[in-house]
């Protein structure tokens, strides 16, 4: 099996693509701009997904599921939320189908017209909003903590897999509260939660921060993000949290009776992760071999690859296989023992360092004679001997290692590309040579941002929340600035 992967050195981009879909991830289907998540890749996913709704239910949220279509009328309620998502609306604008006067093909019946278009579900806080007015009637039905795994529709003209398609697969919270602290003490607990998640299960490093006003969702007072830095020096948003304010309470008259009997409009909170987090994983660990996945979302963390040549050596290696596999899955260690005979192990090693499983035995007649396993790591491909008197510890703390390995990895290499730079000149050298965040002073106005945007495509990913007050200049204008924002191209 023969990978002919471009080398991330050559093109990135291309490599990306090669490799989401020679490893099974995902591939573009007959609809323009959507993309079918293939077992392996939606494997990933659903491991995500677990650990998220864990994470949620933990922290208080419950699953519900709101439409797919919401009434156009309902966008118009938020001003700055219709004007965020106007152009990327599908529109359902019929409900029926007729057959053509050739008596072959179908056409929209013109007769069938609905008296209020459909929007396609971008985001959910129109129909939500709307749906709460009548759960929330006093103090008593709040914090209301919700959570609803769907997907949504974002019309794209130019779309990569899982980076950004029509269509894709996310988590949205929505959460309604007494006061103003509450709402915003929930929308950072979310930013943390993600956070966490990312680190320790994903093993992608991310900086905490909060988003320009140029920057933020539409309709709210306060983004909060996790931004994360992939191998090409690009940034990657990997989730977002918003402090909604009272706008959409107003927007769908939604209030609650305080405890002393008067009507306020409550306080509101949205945020999410998507399938973007694929894209993500992706491009942060894997190599010019393929993928490589962090032991908490591997699908498969131990593959078993027989070598044999007569049925005799295959049934002693079966059996030695099937006794550490027993072993391995009592404590909960997904492993698979791979006997297809149709393949030579040759082929099999290939393909699983392709698929990026982390930990790859194999196992022949002198392992059997000798009492040993040959056990490889995907991560650093290096190989050893382990007696099979020791191998499940052995095992167990390898996965453990190279899960912090991963991390450890991308954390140097993103904080190795956290740039300061005081000038603008300076700003576009380390822009087009070393990439990365860049850290530099900036005045605060949004025609400074922008113009940095027009002349660089370098947006703010973040005003860091862990960031020094530093008073400065403006890069771009030399007038007065606080602190410096983090600069970089992103996808």
């Amino acid at each position: 099996m023969s990978k002919n992967l471009t080398k991330r050195s050559e093109d990135y981009s291309k490599w990306y693509n090669e490799l989401v879909v020679k490893a099974d991830l995902a591939e573009n289907s007959g609809v323009r701009g959507c993309m079918v998540i293939k077992p392996y890749g939606y494997a990933i996913w659903e491991k995500m997904q677990a650990e998220l709704d864990r994470m949620f239910k933990e922290t208080g949220h419950q699953n519900a599921y709101f439409p797919l279509f919401i009434p156009k009328s309902y966008f118009s309620k938020e001003a700055s939320h219709v004007d965020g998502f106007a152009k990327e609306c599908a529109v359902v604008t019929h409900y029926r189908l007729r057959t053509a006067a050739d008596g072959k093909t179908i056409e929209v019946d013109p007769d069938a017209k609905l008296e209020e278009e459909l929007i396609v579900r971008p985001t959910s806080e129109t129909i939500i909003w709307d749906t709460y007015r009548g759960w929330i009637q006093s103090y008593r039905d709040l914090p209301l903590l919700i959570n609803q795994w769907a997907n949504v529709v974002r019309w794209e003209m130019r779309t990569r897999l899982f980076l950004r398609t029509a269509e894709f697969l996310w988590q949205e919270g929505h959460t309604a509260h007494a006061t103003q602290q509450e709402a915003i003490a929930e929308a950072e607990q979310m930013m943390n939660v993600y956070a966490d998640f990312a680190e320790n299960f994903m093993a992608i490093p991310v900086i905490k921060g909060v988003k320009t006003a140029n920057e933020r969702f539409a309709g709210a007072i306060e983004t909060y993000c996790i931004e994360a830095l992939m191998q090409d020096g690009k940034a990657l948003q990997a989730g977002t949290s918003h402090f909604l304010g009272q706008n959409f309470a107003k927007a769908f008259d939604v209030k609650f009776a305080t405890k002393e009997g008067v009507q306020e409009y409550v306080w509101a909170t949205s945020w999410g992760v998507s399938t973007r987090l694929m894209g993500a994983l992706v491009m942060t660990h894997s190599d010019d071999n393929g993928l490589v996945l962090p032991p908490n979302l591997a699908p498969i963390q131990v593959v078993i690859v027989p070598i044999y040549k007569t049925d005799e050596q295959s049934e002693a290696i079966s059996e030695e296989a099937k006794t550490l596999m027993a072993k391995l899955k009592k404590l909960n260690i997904s492993v698979k023992y791979d006997d297809r005979d149709t393949h030579k192990p040759g082929f099999k090693f290939n393909e699983y360092e392709l698929k990026g499983v982390p930990v790859r035995i194999a196992l022949g007649p002198k392992d059997l004679e000798n009492g040993t396993f040959e056990v490889a790591r995907r991560d650093t491909l290096t190989k050893e001997v382990v007696a099979n008197t020791a191998i499940v510890a052995y095992i167990q703390d390898l996965l453990e290692e190279i899960q912090t390995n991963l991390y450890d990895k991308a954390k140097s290499y993103r904080d190795s590309h956290i740039t300061e730079v005081n000038s603008f000149d300076e700003f576009k050298e380390v822009l087009e040579g070393k990439g990365g965040f860049i850290a530099a002073h900036w005045d605060g106005t949004t025609e400074t941002e922008e113009k940095i945007k027009e002349l660089t495509k370098a947006t703010i990913r973040c005003i860091a929340l862990d960031r020094k007050e530093e008073p400065g200049k403006c890069m771009l204008t030399g007038s007065p600035s606080v602190g410096r924002v983090l600069f970089a191209k992103a996808y």
